[in-house]
């Protein structure tokens, strides 16, 4: 294996370009699911990449459960500096583990309190809660026999700020996030950035491009784009944001003028890609190629390690 099992570790540093890209020359809707595609294969690879060096470099610790034979030089010799690199991958994997949980529990504790505030009030698509505090957020559905369809949970105090035009983009923009499933981009994005920090620009990236697909559908249903621009920039100015960064909300933090000045701006092209002979497209095809060819790195060094671990141990 050599060096390039430590590859999938370092490819994550791709994920800024990669991002500024997809943000500026891609649909948002095609954005954000390659954004989280390539954040979660970048993020697989990586963390197996960790398992593969605590297994490597720590067969030759005493105490170990693994099998003596794992510790001859042949098989540590697959891994440069395999002493110090599997014990600070023991470290690693276990806050990736730590981190990844933690996100997870939350995205459930949250989507569990915010279905308990809306007891008692009637079963329809939108849940006005009488609170003077300015929010929207989309609520997914559960899934399971007696699964909840999603909702779209708004203030009274974000109602109050806005007009009845920019209401109906505010739902519109809500809906746009349930019917896309958009909050499963988002926990995807966090989960990755969690399990590798380099990929904290993507997950930002994936937070903003999903927002703009849904101020997209937004204002197609509205038929006024500087409508939409208006609800978004009223709503940013007094809302207090989503229970968890999974949950997308109307006026959720971030570039919000970017945001606007798209709305203001022409309908972005429905082109799914750019056309490769263009610098966006070939920047683009670079950024997939690198993707796969993390994923190839991390596939070759694990086949490499079970045939080098069998040849040490045959089953």
């Amino acid at each position: 294996m050599g060096v390039f099992v430590y590859l999938p570790l370092v490819l994550p540093l791709t994920a800024l370009p990669i991002a500024r890209l997809a943000e500026q020359h891609l649909h948002p809707r095609t954005a954000t699911r390659l954004l989280t595609l390539v954040g979660a294969v970048l993020a697989v690879c990586s963390t197996l990449c960790l398992g593969l060096l605590v297994v490597v470099g720590t067969a030759q610790l005493p105490g170990n459960p693994l099998p003596d034979s794992w510790s001859d030089p042949e098989v540590r010799a697959a891994v440069p500096y395999d002493v110090v690199a599997g014990k600070v991958a023991i470290g690693a994997l276990a806050a990736v583990a730590a981190a990844c949980t933690a996100t997870c529990l939350r995205h459930v504790r949250v989507r569990r309190s915010a279905q308990l505030a809306l007891a008692g009030l009637p079963e329809s698509p939108v849940a006005v809660l009488p609170d003077g505090k300015a929010y929207a957020y989309a609520l997914p559905g559960t899934s399971g026999r007696a699964g909840k369809p999603g909702r779209i949970v708004v203030s009274t105090g974000m109602l109050d700020s806005l007009n009845a035009g920019e209401r109906r983009a505010l739902i519109a923009h809500e809906h746009a996030h349930l019917t896309g499933h958009h909050h499963r981009y988002l926990l995807a994005a966090q989960l990755a950035a969690r399990a590798n920090p380099l990929l904290r620009p993507l997950r930002a990236a994936v937070d903003y491009c999903a927002e703009r697909w849904a101020d997209e559908e937004a204002a197609r249903e509205v038929g006024d784009r500087r409508v939409t621009a208006l609800a978004v920039g009223k709503a940013a100015l007094v809302s207090q944001g989503t229970p968890a960064p999974t949950l997308a909300g109307f006026a959720a933090p971030g570039p919000v003028p970017r945001r606007v000045a798209a709305l203001l701006g022409p309908v972005p092209p429905a082109r799914p890609w750019p056309p490769t002979w263009t610098a966006a497209g070939l920047a683009l095809w670079v950024a997939a190629v690198g993707t796969a060819a993390s994923a190839v790195s991390s596939a070759n060094a694990a086949v490499a390690l079970v045939l080098v671990l069998h040849t040490a141990t045959p089953l």
